[in-house]
């Protein structure tokens, strides 16, 4: 969240790869057309089921592991380090002026998949980090003289290690040997409804061998698209009753879908998500250390603050598992107790504090059903603890959004419809609704408070319109922000998240002026730079800061002119 919390790598990155974005979003790729009945999958041990077999890694930076995989029982798990891209290649025999269709199945930090010696143009393509499995698709031709090429992965410097399966170089065979093409997985079997809200049906079924994915209808129509053999429909209406079917996916194709089942939602509960919140709310997060801002109690924090997000929660031995240490030391011999009175006192006066989860350092991973459950109790344990009244997902370093959102819904179900959830993604996290962190907030977006994406650190970005937007303008913040409106989150549930002062963050500080002119042109079509959105949203929830400490740093003046200007919106 702040510069100091924050991985310089990861910074450097985004600035490198943002200015690809906008090809990378708008890129398909060619197949090959019709196969011919000679057509093989030339490269060798592509599912890793024999360990790293014919593929080479630099500075010793792949191992295989047996989970996650895409197909079968093993995948490549490849770690960068330092001023190493974690590349793992292999040399596959061709044939020349031949086509081919070069895939792989990735997972985890960026991901490339390329391939050069082609004797005529070499290709790549590229993914932002991704909690789920997606395929990397291009095509290539080789030349005159060409009988061999060298097909290749990696990561990106300084991020997180990625993950590769199931790699094809689909075409002519080269005589080099092969791993046989797939075949289309079974019907699913045991499909069950395993809970129901007033808006969601959660499904469940039998895992199929040799499945890669599994495909959800809803009354003969496709709604979601999950990895898992488990799934959570929700936007669905009170009282109503749903037709389910489910079907399963590999490179070769699709099942038949399964026998349907009926799922019948709850009574409506009354809503959710923080509901004792004012229309328009101000965020703000309080540093429970020192890193140079002012030190604050919780009762030092003003009251144009709405929710107070206290940061940060910490990762403990157990997967998924969270806890919370106060740095008495560092805040001036602050108590236990005198926290804790000091949340009681704040919800008396209308305020909501939730524990955030993450930042730069945060490495908690919620990646199966086992450390979901364990991430809900412990989060709903501290709330118990302390007093909390929610938690906020601040995860910078990729989160998993089908155990995520299991997650969230689990803590749900044991707090209550008083529950706040917010998050605090990265822009790059929200270019797409196929993003892991885009993905979470709309499969909880029944029970979700708001999000409040960080307009900083990051460099330029694509607005809603396809155009490239520089950080630090009145464009900037809206033409990002359009994105979450258009891409299916409810108006209340956006706002805008800013650094407090220029010492707040490494870039994207703008003025308060800044902040309030882009709250009216996405609420009221005034004060707009050169972007205008198609129509307005007065219900826009508001914006948010790092931190409030770093606001008291400059007398206050973030949440002087913002909170004002927000608390003051139609």
């Amino acid at each position: 969240m702040s510069p100091q919390r924050r991985s310089a790598a990861r910074l450097s990155t985004a600035r490198l790869l943002s200015g690809a974005v906008t090809a990378a979003l708008a890129l398909t790729f060619a197949g090959t057309g019709q196969a011919s009945a000679a057509d093989v999958n030339n490269a060798r041990n592509a599912g890793f089921e024999s360990g790293l077999g014919s593929w080479t890694c630099s500075a010793s930076s792949g191992t295989t592991v047996s989970s996650p995989v895409h197909g079968g029982a093993a995948a490549l798990k490849a770690t960068p380090a330092g001023q190493d891209d974690a590349q793992c290649s292999q040399t596959v025999a061709v044939k020349p002026n031949s086509t081919y269709s070069l895939s792989a199945w990735v997972q985890g930090g960026y991901a490339f998949l390329g391939v050069t010696g082609t004797g005529t143009t070499d290709v790549s393509a590229w993914t932002p980090d991704s909690s789920s499995w997606k395929q990397l698709t291009t095509s290539f031709t080789t030349g005159s003289a060409t009988t061999s090429v060298t097909v290749y992965t990696h990561g990106w410097y300084g991020q997180a290690a990625y993950y590769a399966d199931d790699v094809s170089v689909y075409g002519p065979d080269g005589g080099g040997g092969g791993d046989p093409a797939p075949t289309v997985p079974s019907t699913p079997g045991g499909l069950s409804v395993s809970g129901t809200t007033s808006s969601s049906v959660s499904l469940a079924w039998n895992a199929v061998s040799g499945a890669t994915g599994y495909n959800v209808y809803r009354d003969g129509a496709k709604v979601t698209a999950v990895t898992g053999a488990s799934a959570t429909v929700t936007g669905l209406a009170a009282s109503a009753s749903y037709s389910f079917q489910v079907s399963a996916t590999n490179s070769a194709g699709e099942s038949a879908r399964s026998t349907a089942v009926t799922g019948t939602t709850t009574a409506s509960s009354g809503g959710g998500g923080g509901t004792a919140l004012p229309k328009h709310a101000v965020t703000g997060y309080w540093q429970n250390f020192n890193n140079g801002a002012t030190v604050q109690k919780i009762s030092d924090v003003p009251s144009q603050y709405d929710i107070i997000a206290v940061a940060f929660a910490d990762a403990t031995t157990t997967p998924g598992a969270v806890t919370f240490n106060l740095d008495s030391a560092g805040l001036g011999g602050y108590t236990v107790d005198q926290f804790k009175a000091d949340i009681k006192a704040k919800q008396a006066a209308g305020r909501k504090v939730v524990i955030s989860i993450g930042g730069q350092n945060g490495t908690v991973s919620v990646s199966d059903s086992t450390s979901a459950t364990n991430f809900a109790n412990s989060v709903y344990s501290l709330m118990q603890t302390y007093g909390f009244d929610g938690v906020d997902i601040d995860l910078e370093n990729g989160l998993n959004a089908t155990y995520m959102s299991q997650a969230l819904r689990s803590l749900s179900s044991k707090a209550g419809s008083s529950l706040v959830i917010t998050m605090a993604p990265q822009t790059i996290d929200m270019q797409s609704t196929s993003n892991a962190y885009f993905q979470t907030a709309l499969d909880v977006k029944d029970i979700l408070t708001v999000v409040n994406m960080q307009y900083y650190n990051s460099g330029s970005m694509l607005g809603c319109d396809g155009k490239v937007y520089s950080q630090g303008s009145v464009d900037f913040l809206t033409a990002l922000a359009c994105i979450q409106l258009e891409g299916g989150l409810s108006p209340s549930q956006v706002g805008l998240g800013l650094p407090a002062s220029t010492s707040a963050a490494g870039s994207g500080y703008v003025s308060p002026t800044v902040v309030n002119n882009a709250l009216d042109c996405l609420t009221a079509g005034t004060n707009c730079g050169s972007f205008k959105p198609s129509k307005t949203y007065p219900g826009l929830r508001g914006a948010m800061t790092w931190s409030t400490n770093w606001d008291a740093a400059a007398g206050d003046s973030w949440s002087g002119s913002v909170g004002a200007h927000v608390h003051g919106l139609p």
